[in-house]
């Protein structure tokens, strides 16, 4: 019986000296999911409504380069600092006018692409942040054209689809922790191909809104 007792008293004092160990197993366990997810990791929706401008050259032509674009995006948030996006974009398009040859010839070129980017946040006041995305869109670029020459009218599309790089620069306000707004400016880089009458950046200034799922 008193080995019983002393063998039952070694592990009531064992378990109680393993109590610390385990707290900080679990404090250690605690502390790496939240630096793998972060405080304040959420998922996001928003967005955007602006004017695109398109850098191409018109060749001599009327050329009209500005239209309103806009975008829907998502994404996640893994810490207030870090998250990634996924979004689509409506670009508008580019109008080219003149006469080429005695013909009359007129043409729209159409952009919609798909971008994902890493994004970096820096709150810098209170409500107000400052952040940047850098990533891969994917464009479909359509020209469709009409030539009116000698009384006859003939017209033609085209498409074409490039991935190049996209990055943007911008500024938020928080009304609360889930909505906030946005103004930025972001920059498709070499939209386009020969096929579709060449290639330029498109710049998109834009104001939008976020709403944050937490």
């Amino acid at each position: 019986m008193q080995k019983l007792k002393g063998a039952a008293l070694g592990l009531i004092g064992a378990a109680t000296l393993a109590l610390p160990t385990l707290g900080m197993a679990q404090s250690t366990m605690d502390s790496m999911t939240k630096a793998m997810t972060g405080p304040e990791s959420h998922w996001y929706i928003g967005g955007s409504v602006g004017q695109s401008k398109f850098d191409v050259d018109c060749a001599g032509a009327s050329c009209d380069d500005s239209d309103t674009a806009f975008r829907v995006f998502g994404g996640y948030m893994f810490t207030k600092n870090w998250g990634a996006e996924l979004g689509y974009a409506d670009l508008g398009k580019l109008t080219a006018s003149g006469t080429v040859s005695g013909a009359s010839v007129t043409a729209d070129r159409k952009s919609t692409a798909w971008d994902v980017m890493a994004v970096g946040v820096l709150p810098f006041a209170e409500k107000f942040n400052a952040y940047g995305k850098i990533g891969f869109y994917s464009a479909d670029t359509k020209l469709s054209g009409t030539v009116s020459a000698f009384g006859l009218t003939g017209s033609g599309e085209t498409s074409k689809t490039n991935t190049d790089l996209t990055y943007v620069i911008g500024v938020g306000y928080d009304f609360s922790k889930n909505l906030g707004i946005r103004g930025e400016w972001q920059r498709y880089s070499g939209v386009g191909a020969d096929e579709v009458g060449g290639d330029g950046d498109v710049d998109v200034y834009s104001i939008g809104v976020v709403y944050r799922f937490r």
